[in-house]
């Protein structure tokens, strides 16, 4: 027997296996960390840079405040509550009214986007409507959903809904179209009617492009709530952005921004955690 023949034949040491799997796992662990003390390290020098500028006059701190009156203001309101009441319900009704757009908007897009994509007619019939209405800047219905809904939650409802719809519409229907065409037809040889490979090819297919315009569209509902707040309402983050741009209160605005920011960055989180947890065979970008 030849040498190669025996060194091709010989067994693999899998001892050595784990160790490359736990240097491998450090290895993700100290990119995550890294990456952690790298975002603490750039806000820390914005918002000390920020603050050293302000106090200095470099930068109007009239128009432009500094961190540590963001601060203030916060704590003023968690402790004190603001004109409209507290800062908690401020904060849950904008929630509940992009919350409630968001899950109308996500609905409504999934469903015609996967209809769209399945049925060719209906997609021709459609498709010149809705691109003329996806042209239309959608910010500027705010003003008349307020007129159609009045003040209260149906009229921020609305405008969270439409800015959500597109996204997941096109990302909805591009995914129905890009399912696999051998697995539709190999459903269609074992005998599985429309429904069935909608049901059971389609959507589940088309799961990922969905997931990914969920997470920018629950940002668009929270921007079209606020837009209708800021608008005519009358509570809500959205209202006290437009108080304190009345009383020229810029910590007021910057406050009432980083609340959002934190309540943008909680749901991102949670969408995320929903996708991995469904998308489990899918590898986390930290494992490239």
């Amino acid at each position: 027997m030849s040498p190669e023949v025996v060194s091709a034949s010989a067994p693999v040491d899998m001892s050595k296996q784990p160790d490359r799997t736990r240097s491998r796992a450090r290895a993700v662990r100290r990119r995550r960390t890294l990456v952690i003390l790298a975002r603490l390290v750039l806000l820390v020098a914005v918002l000390g840079l920020w603050e050293t500028l302000s106090r200095a006059d470099v930068i109007d701190p009239f128009n432009f405040s500094m961190p540590s009156e963001i601060w203030d203001q916060i704590s003023t309101w968690v402790a004190h509550g603001t004109a409209l009441g507290s800062l908690g319900e401020q904060i849950w009704v904008t929630l509940q009214e992009a919350l409630v757009g968001w899950i109308i908007g996500v609905v409504a897009g999934v469903v015609l986007g996967i209809a769209l994509g399945r049925v060719a007619l209906l997609a021709d019939v459609l498709g010149p409507y809705i691109k003329v209405l996806n042209s239309i800047p959608r910010i500027v219905l705010a003003p008349i959903f307020v007129i159609w809904f009045g003040l209260g939650p149906s009229s921020k409802i609305a405008s969270a809904v439409v800015l959500v719809f597109f996204p997941v519409f096109f990302n909805a229907f591009q995914g129905a179209r890009e399912v696999d065409r051998n697995l539709v037809a190999n459903a269609r040889i074992l005998g599985a009617s429309d429904r069935r490979v909608t049901f059971q090819v389609v959507i589940p297919s088309a799961t990922s492009w969905i997931f990914t315009s969920l997470h920018v569209s629950f940002g668009f509902a929270l921007i079209g709530a606020i837009v209708g707040e800021y608008i005519g309402a009358t509570k809500g983050i959205g209202l006290l952005v437009a108080q304190s741009q009345g009383t020229f209160n810029a910590a007021g605005v910057y406050a009432a921004m980083v609340i959002l920011a934190v309540v943008a960055l909680v749901a991102e989180g949670l969408l995320t955690f929903a996708e991995r947890r469904i998308f489990r065979w899918k590898p986390s970008d930290s494992e490239h």
